[in-house]
């Protein structure tokens, strides 16, 4: 998934001519380096550690951000095609902002620890690996002093939730400045939504709706000869449950969090239905379609429907509705500048009460705020909130996998970690996924696996 070259459009544009300049570039990975001394006290040094097109995209928003020096200066992956692809994309597009010597070049499992090293404390480290690893990269940083753009989700499961949330309350302690990717959040216009929707303008909120339905994604076979299962499962991560969530919580995080911000409460259940059609040889963990029902505290609903089918209707939208009107919160994937509010429960211009014009990309202001914070040093620190949001992502998976209702205090508290040797990793270790005796992956089994190993 990857990032636009422009503010206005999506990440995943971004990164289409990357295989082209990558192949034009030639540069070899090496131990050891030395931290970077910023040109002038003002230059913010940044290290992407993910160099995946989710982060390329970040690190190219972190470029873009104009209130002061910023470059980039370390890389590391443990996929030298993706750090390549990255180098050549970056280096191309930031000529000036790149400074990413061979030296500072990082491949394989331990190349985090080498990177945020190049940085000096006030500095920035974006994680854009898969979730599993984000707490032993965060708890790294923390150590170091060093501020943290992390993608979502943020945890995958109950005990690295509670991992996260301690680390959220250490790096708060530091007064590091921590940014995670929810960038709706960050949009001026959902934001007013928001105010309108405290304020009463639609009156009580008793239902909210959500859908993202696309064509299939994320469904494999099994490793290529000569690739390990370990390798194979961290390249296609958003086919295995232990290192994303896998497309339910590494896709439906975003409405399921903009739906409970408008809510301005997190949901306390989940009851879900979920099945596999048409599978024609894939085996990745993933239900092909999602049907889920999240209960507020108060009573009031979230219905949110994802359908990952080639050749059936598509939409991308959530939805709020009021006693006294409903809104728009989002439409058109996540693009700005649609959010609408209406009398009535029809969505017809002749029932519009306000909408606001169109404003720059939230990938982009989710950076520029973040830059802000840590220019001047003001608190800003987004990992509780992302970890909480991941946990009610994950109740709705496990609801769905498992065929049981999932509360939130039982999401929490479960005590089955998905990986926990993901700190340990080397390119010899066995994955936490193994293949059962007919040769292929487990997949969810909702009411006859309901022990949450593969939830």
């Amino acid at each position: 998934m990857s990032q636009t070259t422009n503010q206005t459009a999506s990440r995943r544009e971004f990164l289409k001519d990357t295989g082209r300049i990558a192949a034009a570039t030639s540069l070899a990975a090496a131990a050891g380096a030395s931290r970077v001394h910023a040109a002038q006290d003002s230059t913010i040094q940044v290290a992407l550690i993910g160099c995946g097109g989710r982060g390329t995209g970040a690190a190219q928003n972190a470029l873009s951000v104009k209130n002061g020096p910023i470059k980039l200066v370390a890389l590391a992956d443990v996929f030298e095609n993706r750090l390549k692809a990255s180098y050549g994309a970056l280096s191309q597009r930031f000529p000036d902002q790149f400074d990413v010597p061979e030296e500072r070049q990082f491949l394989g499992f331990d190349g985090y620890k080498k990177a945020i090293d190049c940085l000096k404390p006030g500095d920035v480290a974006i994680f854009a690996t898969p979730p599993a690893f984000r707490w032993v990269h965060f708890s790294y940083a923390i150590d170091k002093g060093v501020n943290v753009f992390m993608e979502k989700p943020v945890t995958v499961d109950g005990p690295t939730t509670k991992r996260m949330l301690e680390l959220a309350a250490k790096s708060v302690e530091k007064n590091l400045k921590c940014g995670v990717g929810l960038m709706v959040r960050h949009c001026k216009g959902r934001q007013e939504l928001f105010n309108r929707i405290q304020d009463g303008e639609i009156g009580d909120l008793t239902a909210l709706r959500a859908y993202r339905m696309s064509g299939r994604s994320a469904a494999v076979g099994l490793p290529p000869e000569g690739m390990s299962h370990l390798m194979y499962q961290i390249q296609r991560f958003h086919s295995f449950i232990w290192a994303s969530g896998g497309v339910y919580s590494d896709y439906y995080i975003h409405q399921i969090d903009e739906c409970s911000w408008m809510k301005n409460a997190w949901p306390v259940e989940a009851a879900a239905l979920g099945g596999r059609h048409y599978r024609e040889g894939y085996v990745d963990q993933n239900l092909d379609t999602y049907s889920v029902e999240y209960t507020y505290p108060d009573g009031a609903k979230l219905f949110y429907y994802g359908r990952n089918i080639t050749g059936c209707h598509n939409e991308f939208a959530s939805y709020a509705h009021g006693t006294k009107g409903c809104a728009i919160i989002s439409t058109r994937s996540h693009h700005p500048g649609r959010v609408r509010t209406f009398s009535g429960q029809k969505f017809e211009e002749a029932n519009r009460l306000w909408g606001p014009p169109e404003e720059p990309s939230p990938y982009q202001l989710e950076w520029d705020d973040l830059v802000a914070a840590i220019r001047e040093d003001k608190p800003y620190n987004e990992v509780e909130r992302g970890a909480i949001a991941s946990l009610v992502t994950s109740m709705g998976r496990m609801a769905a996998h498992t065929g049981r209702i999932i509360t939130y205090d039982e999401m929490l508290n479960c005590e089955h970690e998905m990986a926990p040797m993901v700190d340990r990793f080397t390119a010899d270790s066995e994955a936490p996924l193994l293949v059962n005796a007919n040769g292929i992956y487990p997949i969810p089994q909702p009411g006859i696996i309901t022990n949450r190993e593969y939830a």
